[in-house]
């Protein structure tokens, strides 16, 4: 089983587009759980650009599955995770120009202060995950960071613009999976993931336990609903693995 994780970022973007109260993520949260959903991920910038803290406070409440909540290693933002408990936290490299996250992060450049954070969180129960790209030194790093899961960039793979290239990443993806394995690290994977690639991902990454996707899935959502848009991606995953 492989599930999915659904990221409602960009309901927030929307709302924050008016800097209203409408469409509200945590309703988005509660269609998305009952159509398949298997998680919720949400990510808390330092600059608050979507997601606010009351957004994260009122989902810890109310999402019944898993919330995964995405954080840089900032003091403050990890000290809001240590009180609200995600049951997963996902480290993130962050900048403030970024329209969205743009690559894996860096663990051999960051490594003390990840190890410092990972060991926090640990400490508060919270299961951390450090998205991070598929090569070898970073897996390593991440490991040794005390990390118990690694969420692969698949970017490059999603952008790929011509079939040799998509191959090419693909085959990066399915190597640093066997090597997040044979040294005792779960594997999740997400960015850029839609409606089209994700099959293919999974036909050929085995050991996966969850894919996060979220822009593809909220676009899809305003034209056919949360409800399909939700569905629809669970139902490739779900053909793709069985």
């Amino acid at each position: 089983m492989v599930r999915l994780g659904v990221n409602i970022d960009h309901v927030a973007t929307i709302r924050q587009a008016r800097k209203g109260i409408e469409p509200d993520p945590v309703a988005a949260a509660v269609i998305a759980e009952l159509n398949g959903a298997d998680g919720i991920t949400v990510h808390l910038r330092e600059d608050r650009r979507h997601i606010g803290d009351r957004d994260v406070d009122t989902l810890r409440r109310v999402v019944r599955t898993r919330l995964n909540l995405e954080m840089s290693v900032n003091a403050e933002i990890v000290g809001i995770a240590c009180k609200v408990k995600p049951d997963q936290a996902t480290l993130v490299p962050e900048r403030r120009e970024e329209i969205t996250t743009e690559g894996g992060l860096d663990v051999i450049a960051h490594r003390v202060r990840i190890k410092e954070v990972v060991t926090d969180l640990r400490e508060a129960g919270i299961i951390t995950s450090l998205f991070i790209e598929p090569v070898g030194e970073q897996i390593r790093a991440a490991r040794d960071a005390g990390a118990v899961l690694v969420e692969f960039h698949t970017g490059r793979y999603a952008g790929a613009d011509t079939d040799e290239a998509r191959q090419r990443e693909l085959d990066v993806l399915v190597r640093g999976a066997e090597l997040a394995r044979r040294t005792g690290l779960r594997v999740n994977a997400g960015h850029g993931l839609n409606y089209d690639n994700t099959f293919e991902l999974l036909k050929r990454m085995t050991g996966i336990e969850e894919l996060n996707i979220g822009h593809s899935i909220i676009s899809r959502a305003v034209l056919t609903g949360m409800a399909e848009a939700v569905s629809r991606m669970k139902t490739i995953i779900e053909t793709a693995v069985n």
